[in-house]
C-alpha cells in the first residue's frame, strides 16, 4: 500500500467533501481503482446538487475530475467510469467520454444492460429457453420519438491501455460444452464475458434514497475484472448512497469515498453498519 500521510482521508469512510477537493488530499498514485458514476446533468432530484449545470460547465467539472483521478491513480490502475445519458440527449456519455480522452486511454467499452428481450426463435439450436424471455427492469419512456433507454456505458479507462485484466473473474460458462479444450486457453468451462454486462436493478419496493444508483453488483464486477488483493483501494468520488463501498467489503478490499450529501452519506454508513 502506498504511503498516506497525517492530511490525506482515511481509508474505509466516505468523507463528507467535493471529490476534487478529497482527490487533491491524496497522495499521487496511492489508488488501484477507481469506479464511479457521476451526476449526468440531465435533471435528476438530487438532495444537494444542482443536475442542471450549462453543459460547458458540466464539462469542464468532469474535466477536472479526470485530471486529478488521472494523477492519484496508479500507473497500472483502472477507472471505470459508469455514464448514461437521456433518450433527447444521447451524446451525453460520450461527450463525458472525450473529456477523460484528454487524461487516459480508453481500453474498454462495457455497455451495462438492464434490460433484455431474447425470442426463443433466436436462441439456434441451443435448447436453453421454452418460450420468449424478457428480464431485467428499465424505465419506460412515453414518447413516439424515443426508444426506452436499457443500457448505459461503463468506460474502463487506463494511463497507458496496457493494463492486464482478469477476464475470467467475471467469465461465464461455455454454452456449446464442445469449445472446451479446442482451444489452448479453454482449459475449463468458463469463457470471457466480452464487454455486454446484464446487470438488472433489484425490484424496488418503496422510494429510493438516491435518484440514480448503480447495483452494489456492478462494482463488484469491476473490481474482480480488474484483479484485487486485500491491499487493493477502491475509490468512488461520487460515492451516494454507498454502493461502491459495499461491494468492497464484500470482497474484502479498502474503499474510500467522497460525497458533498449529508443524507446520502447517513444512508451510505448506515447500510455499511449493518454490514
Amino acid at each position: 500500500m502506498p504511503p498516506w500521510d497525517e492530511r490525506s482521508p482515511a481509508l474505509d469512510a466516505i468523507h463528507p467533501m467535493d471529490c476534487i477537493r478529497g482527490m487533491q488530499l491524496l497522495p499521487e498514485g496511492s489508488i488501484d481503482i477507481i469506479v464511479t458514476s457521476p451526476p449526468y446533468n440531465i435533471g435528476k432530484p438530487y438532495g444537494a446538487y444542482d443536475d442542471n449545470r450549462p453543459r460547458q460547465e458540466y464539462l469542464d467539472w468532469m474535466g477536472e475530475v479526470a485530471g486529478e483521478a488521472k494523477r492519484v491513480l496508479r500507473d497500472v490502475g483502472s477507472f471505470f467510469l459508469n455514464v448514461g445519458g437521456s433518450p433527447g440527449d444521447p451524446w451525453i456519455p460520450l461527450d463525458v467520454a472525450q473529456r477523460f480522452r484528454e487524461h487516459f486511454v480508453l481500453q474498454n467499452v462495457i455497455h451495462w444492460v438492464k434490460s433484455i428481450a431474447i425470442p426463443r426463435a433466436d436462441t439456434g439450436r441451443y435448447d436453453i429457453l421454452s418460450d420468449d424471455l424478457s428480464a431485467g427492469h428499465y424505465q419506460p419512456v412515453n414518447s413516439r420519438r424515443y426508444l426506452s433507454g436499457c443500457h448505459e456505458y461503463i468506460f474502463h479507462f487506463t494511463r497507458h491501455g496496457t493494463v492486464p485484466l482478469d477476464k475470467l473473474a467475471v467469465g461465464v460458462r461455455y454454452q456449446d460444452k464442445s469449445n472446451i479444450g479446442r482451444w489452448r486457453a479453454a482449459t475449463k468451462d468458463l469463457r470471457d464475458r466480452g464487454n455486454t454486462w446484464f446487470i438488472p436493478y433489484r425490484t424496488i419496493r418503496s422510494a429510493r434514497p438516491h435518484p440514480t444508483t448503480f447495483p452494489e453488483r456492478l462494482p463488484e464486477m469491476c473490481i474482480r475484472l480488474h484483479g484485487y488483493t486485500p491491499a487493493t483501494v477502491v475509490l468512488d468520488p461520487f460515492m451516494g448512497v454507498g454502493n461502491t463501498a459495499l461491494a468492497c467489503r464484500t470482497l474484502g478490499v479498502h474503499y474510500l469515498g467522497f460525497e458533498t450529501d449529508d443524507g446520502y452519506i447517513a444512508c451510505a454508513r448506515e447500510v455499511l453498519g449493518q454490514r
